[in-house]
């Protein structure tokens, strides 16, 4: 039976034909029982069926046929209660599909499991249900249920979902680990699904000795073939990439995924003429979206090939409405080939709306690095003119162009300036609280941070910085006060892995290491960052975790190029750098 499951309308004769199907398989009933010429000179029902079932049932059908899917299901899961009829489940879960109701479509289904455990369909639903509110490891758990059984888990998919929604993959890989070890038959999906979850947590050697390992069936899996490729482009090895892609569209010649890879390998080896006529295929095949130009364009630019990501894309600017980054990728390429007016005209172009700030920026950046500064702030006050709803955040790039051009005194009083003509700008007067807190006046910023929190007193980022700060600074008589401002930052926004790394850091100051590391883990594992990572390997250190700690130094001075809180950690921690014997 298939996955996909409908309710189809038909006449009201054949819904009564439809419960006569349904109820074949229910306990004890036979088709006598509810075909007598006259129900008056029917026998008491004693086995299968009573009236009120089987009224129950038709109840359903017919409110089904109507579209009034929430009574067909009481209606069918109330007789498959009475009955213990997996069949009558089934059609509960199929009228629960057509509800916005995913709580009663889960309740049905699993209904229809617990009657019908070896069945699959069940599994499948289930599991459709959990990836849909993300909730992985448990679509994983009842997909790896499917595999016991013996039946397509189809897992490479599931994995394949996973990563695309940004799950966390470390406790996926676990399962998939714990799944092998407790069977050593494993199929070709399987293993192709582990070897996916191995190279997305950084063990893509493993992940690829995997690959070299399948059995010759795997030979004629397209899938498998891909993630060769995939693995070994992000290993550095090209030429082997460019192998296995080959390999797999003698398989499936028009796949996209594997045209793709073979496209990347080609520019990597600076196969440049045969890329693009792989580009060109790919376009003809699959379609000369938009999406797929600027993507192919990204793989040429990635390379520093200018020239075929610009033929690429230029097509697009005869459109009605050129993507905003199309045109932002247009204006990088002018910009690095230093051709001013060029880069204008296509950073001009982006319409208000998401990209216009990084435009405006870019542009006042492109006019400012060839010594035309005041041009380019010429420029930042003709926009923000011309789009006056914008005016803060141009301020704002015209800031950090004066201070990237060493002109901060003029930068400061920009901001200022605004600010007093438009003081509800609380982004500006944050930028202006954490430009004096740089400049080491803890006062100026305090003042302005207070200023922002009187304006709005549920500004989660300002109640945060604030209360870091105190905590950070070490000021007498004020941690109790950071970690209120902070808490309270917590209840407005307890996602924000800045808020939840101040938590942890307000709980170190505060003396306690053991409460501050699953705060400073959680942040961590939301947002790897080289703050966050100095702030979890202070604390490791502190609890005496010297090995964890300097696994963790070593791992982040490997992964960011700039690292400045890790060097200070390390300045006052000499230690860290040290080997110890007993590690």
């Amino acid at each position: 039976m298939s996955r996909h499951f409908f309710i189809k309308p038909g006449s009201r004769a054949a819904a009564v034909a439809l419960v006569v199907t349904a109820l074949s398989s229910c306990q004890s009933v036979s088709p006598a029982t509810i075909t007598v010429a006259s129900m008056d000179q029917a026998p008491p029902v004693t086995r299968g069926l009573d009236a009120d079932s089987l009224s129950t049932l038709l109840v359903a059908e017919l409110a089904g046929l109507r579209g009034d899917y929430s009574r067909a299901t009481d209606g069918y899961i109330q007789t498959a209660e009475r009955y213990h009829s997996a069949e009558l489940a089934q059609r509960a879960a199929l009228a629960a599909r057509f509800m916005d109701d995913p709580d009663t479509l889960e309740a049905t289904t699993q209904r229809w499991q617990q009657l019908a455990p070896d069945a699959e369909e069940p599994l499948y639903l289930l599991a459709s249900l959990a990836a849909q509110r993300q909730d992985w490891p448990r679509a994983l758990e009842l997909r790896l249920a499917i595999s016991n059984q013996g039946g397509d888990a189809q897992l490479l998919e599931l994995v394949e979902m996973a990563l695309e929604a940004g799950a966390n993959t470390s406790s996926l890989l676990a399962q998939m680990r714990q799944h092998l070890n407790d069977n050593t038959n494993s199929n070709v999906d399987t293993e192709l699904a582990m070897a996916l979850l191995e190279a997305a947590n950084d063990l893509k050697a493993t992940a690829q000795q995997r690959l070299e390992r399948l059995p010759a069936a795997a030979a004629g899996s397209p899938d498998a073939w891909r993630l060769r490729a995939a693995i070994a482009l992000d290993t550095g090895d090209p030429e082997r990439a460019y192998d296995y892609s080959s390999q797999g569209l003698e398989l499936q010649p028009k796949d996209l995924q594997l045209m793709m890879l073979q496209a990347q390998a080609e520019i990597r080896l600076g196969r440049i003429e045969s890329a693009e006529t792989t580009t060109d295929a790919l376009l003809e095949n699959h379609g000369s979206t938009s999406g797929l130009r600027m993507l192919l364009a990204s793989f040429y630019l990635q390379e520093n090939q200018p020239g075929p990501a610009r033929r690429l894309l230029q097509p697009l600017l005869s459109k009605d409405s050129t993507p905003d980054s199309a045109l932002l990728m247009l204006g990088g390429i002018a910009q690095n080939e230093d051709d001013v007016d060029n880069a204008l005209l296509y950073y001009r172009r982006v319409p208000e709306g998401d990209n216009f700030l990084i435009s405006r920026s870019r542009a006042a950046f492109t006019l400012a690095s060839h010594k035309r500064l005041a041009d380019s702030q010429r420029f930042l006050a003709s926009e923000r003119r011309d789009h006056p709803d914008f005016s803060a955040g141009l301020i704002g790039v015209e800031v950090n162009l004066l201070d990237r051009f060493e002109q901060p005194e003029q930068a400061t009083a920009l901001l200022a300036n605004f600010l007093e003509q438009h003081p509800g700008s609380l982004d500006l007067r944050y930028m202006l609280a954490m430009r004096a807190y740089r400049a080491g006046d803890l006062a100026v910023m305090e003042t302005q941070l207070r200023t922002a929190l009187e304006q709005d007193p549920d500004d989660a980022i300002a109640l945060n910085a604030l209360g870091y700060t105190l905590a950070d600074e070490q000021i007498p008589g004020r941690i109790d006060e950071a970690a209120r401002l902070v808490e309270r930052a917590y209840q407005l926004d307890p996602n924000n892995p800045a808020i939840l790394d101040s938590l942890g850091w307000v709980r170190f100051r505060q003396g306690n290491a053991q409460a501050a590391l699953p705060w400073l883990e959680k942040a961590w594992q939301q947002m790897p960052d080289q703050e966050i990572a100095s702030h979890l390997i202070e604390v490791l250190w502190a609890l005496d975790h010297r090995s964890r700690a300097r696994l963790m130094l070593k791992q982040s001075l490997e992964r960011f190029e700039q690292h400045p809180a890790i060097d200070d950690l390390l300045l006052r921690i000499p230690a860290l750098n040290v080997p110890d014997s007993n590690d």
